[in-house]
């Protein structure tokens, strides 16, 4: 968490600010990875605070600004999110091109090493990355001179070891510190006897294993949550979430030719013309990873909302997909009911620019109405955001780091809100 959270971004951000100590036989103006200064740096902040409204709520700590509050308690998932989700894309024009693909490099291997199962390929990919950023670190910012020494600090040589440590130990969510500092900050939270804070501390932390060896010995004591009024409980953890329809509503135009085509597809419908489909449409959905997304339908009535409709999927082909929802829907097709989604299909990324950034900028065309389908709700995987960038329609993803990582620790988004 460290490493990765607080020790790397702290490196790199300071020599892109020009903030590290520049030695007397150094000479900054030959820096120039020295980028985010004056106008840029402003620009940039308010770009990454920009960009929260497009992150879904299971990005629990959205960056704030970083040119107003990097120096006043910046958190390491704000640093994580904000180097690591979306700095690849929107430090693309701001970075020298050389510096811009060294980093794309370092998040393509904390991205991968972020993962609670890791294929060998992806474990080898992720090797490779990081020795390599590693070793142009020394070519591109070090240059092999004694007065840039103190560049080359122990979290840059510790990239070589991320790989064979998780080999060894373990993927790193499983080992990681989050719990622990967790647990820390809510006994200290708990502390009523400030003259005696540590003989407290030990006190709360006795009557919180007291509490929960009772709530093992007799479950009752914590009845487990139900599901909201309304809810329809789908199994293998979907959960169809209110708003819905009180009565099946007529779908026109091209969502009722889309939905249409579906139904002709998957089953013996043979519409009639003029024939309309008539559905109740549902505004949001739980999947087994905890996350909720939400659809056009609703939510773009809500003021001030963090936008959770967009989703990453799997085609019927075995494509990964990028989707904006428009609304859920049951239908009946050949007597079994299925519950089913009308997406707008975001186009494949650009292929060049994935290239370029080592898999680290997936920038897509939204097409609206114009590249509607109707999916399964079993092919959706989970919630992304999709962030606007450059022309009008241009969209990059935003995955976050570690979703199956958080899951694993109980984080689930309130289905009440």
């Amino acid at each position: 968490m460290h490493l990765h959270g607080l020790n790397i971004p702290d490196l790199f951000i300071s020599l892109w600010r020009g903030l590290i100590q520049c030695d007397p036989d150094d000479d900054k103006s030959t820096w120039d990875w020295v980028v985010l200064i004056g106008e840029v740096w402003k620009n940039h902040g308010e770009e990454v605070e920009r960009a929260t409204q497009y992150l879904p709520g299971c990005f629990d700590k959205p960056p704030r600004n970083p040119a107003q509050k990097m120096s006043s308690g910046y958190k390491a998932q704000e640093f994580i999110t904000y180097l690591y989700v979306l700095g690849p894309a929107l430090l693309r024009r701001i970075l020298p091109e050389k510096y811009w693909k060294h980093y794309c490099k370092l998040v393509r291997g904390i991205r991968l090493m972020w993962q609670r199962k890791i294929p060998v390929e992806q474990l080898l990919e992720a090797h490779r990355m990081l020795c390599d950023t590693a070793e142009e670190f020394e070519i591109l910012y070090y240059q092999r001179k004694s007065s840039r020494l103190h560049f080359c600090r122990q979290s840059v040589h510790g990239l070589l070891h991320t790989v064979p440590e998780t080999i060894r130990v373990g993927p790193g969510g499983y080992r990681s510190q989050w719990t622990m500092e967790r647990t820390i900050g809510n006994l200290g939270e708990e502390i009523k006897q400030h003259s005696t804070p540590y003989a407290n501390l030990s006190q709360r932390a006795i009557r919180r294993c007291q509490t929960n060896a009772l709530k093992v010995m007799i479950p009752d004591l914590e009845p487990e949550k139900g599901l909201p009024a309304g809810s329809e409980d789908l199994g293998n953890g979907f959960v169809l979430l209110r708003a819905r329809d009180e009565y099946r509503q007529v779908i026109e135009g091209a969502y009722g030719d889309a939905i249409i085509k579906y139904l002709e597809t998957e089953g013996d419908l043979a519409a009639t013309e003029g024939w309309k489909p008539r559905v109740a449409r549902w505004a949001r959905l739980r999947l087994p990873n905890g996350q909720i997304i939400r659809s056009v339908w609703k939510e773009s009535r809500l003021a001030k909302v963090r936008i959770a409709r967009n989703i990453k999927c799997r085609s019927l082909g075995g494509s990964i997909l990028f989707a904006e929802v428009q609304f859920f829907f049951q239908a009946t097709i050949d007597d079994t009911e299925q519950t089913l989604a009308l997406v707008s299909v975001y186009s494949a990324p650009d292929a060049d620019l994935l290239r370029e950034s080592y898999n680290t900028v997936m920038q897509c065309e939204y097409f609206g109405e114009d590249n509607l389908e109707v999916i399964k709700i079993t092919q959706i995987q989970a919630g992304v955001g999709m962030v606007p960038i450059g022309d009008e329609g241009t969209y990059f993803v935003a995955e976050k780091l570690g979703l199956d990582i958080a899951t694993m620790g109980g984080m689930e988004e309130d289905m009440d809100v």
